[in-house]
């Protein structure tokens, strides 16, 4: 059976895709009914090791990517990214630090070389860390099917100085470019009244499988949960925070400012 017959009538199945998840690059995860519908063509027909394969597509994230980083993450990490690569939509909050997946590269270095002596990393460390944030945002930003992102960043995200006045204004420049992508919302909320998260936090919406919710702790270990009632909280959280924060257009003409200072 070629890959052309084994994808005919399979919806967001195509050859090159197949190919790509024969090779481990890929799962199944937004549509298991297109593995239900490989095996059957394929002609597995034991009921137990159908059911042990579609478990282990949605237990298993694509990670294999992460491999050569696994090292260097911190607990519950190498799960997150996986998940947050398969996501179909993304809603995340940060107060004080621009969200990875909006950071430039030079500011994502500067970040991690303000707390090199805290936390007392090497330069290899810190490339490493500054190369799979890369990889992340080019995964999540560029992919087919490119995932829905919405960001809140608190203004103290946008005001804090990190790296120096051209890191910034490079990082004002492109959080304005992504803003202008279709699929991406991006929020400033303002130092004014109104109701704010502490803490960050990310919602992912993973399409067929549970929405999960994202937190960091104190220690750097990440830890996500799909309980209802955790995800219901978040999304509350997100919610009251976006008809505080600036709107869109708002949050351009704010960052366009911040670019001429």
């Amino acid at each position: 059976m070629t890959r052309k017959e084994a994808v005919r009538g399979l919806k967001d199945l195509s050859e090159p895709t197949l190919a790509r998840i024969e090779l481990g690059e890929l799962n199944f995860r937004r549509n298991i009914g297109n593995l239900r519908t490989l095996l059957k063509r394929y002609g597995v027909t034991d009921d137990e090791l159908i059911k042990q394969l579609i478990e282990l597509n949605r237990e298993a994230p694509n990670e294999e990517w992460l491999t050569q980083y696994r090292s260097f993450l911190p607990t519950g990490m190498p799960h997150y990214v996986g998940l947050e690569a398969e996501a179909v939509a993304i809603a995340a909050y940060h107060p004080t630090v621009v969200h990875g997946l909006l950071q430039t590269e030079a500011y994502a270095k500067a970040v991690y070389e303000t707390d090199r002596p805290v936390e007392d990393t090497t330069a290899e460390f810190i490339k490493r860390h500054v190369e799979l944030r890369m990889e992340r945002k080019r995964r999540v930003l560029t992919r087919e099917g490119p995932v829905r992102l919405r960001f809140i960043l608190g203004e103290a995200a946008v005001r804090i100085p990190i790296g120096g006045d051209e890191v910034m204004r490079e990082q004002y420049e492109e959080i304005i470019r992504l803003a202008h992508e279709d699929h991406v919302s991006i929020q400033i909320l303002p130092f004014r009244r109104g109701y704010r998260a502490i803490n960050d936090f990310a919602i992912l919406d993973l399409g067929e499988l549970p929405t999960r919710v994202q937190v960091d702790n104190a220690w750097g270990a990440v830890s996500t949960s799909d309980k209802p009632r955790e995800v219901n909280r978040f999304t509350r959280r997100f919610n009251a925070m976006v008809g505080v924060a600036l709107g869109v257009e708002e949050t351009i003409d704010f960052l366009t400012e911040l670019t001429r200072r």
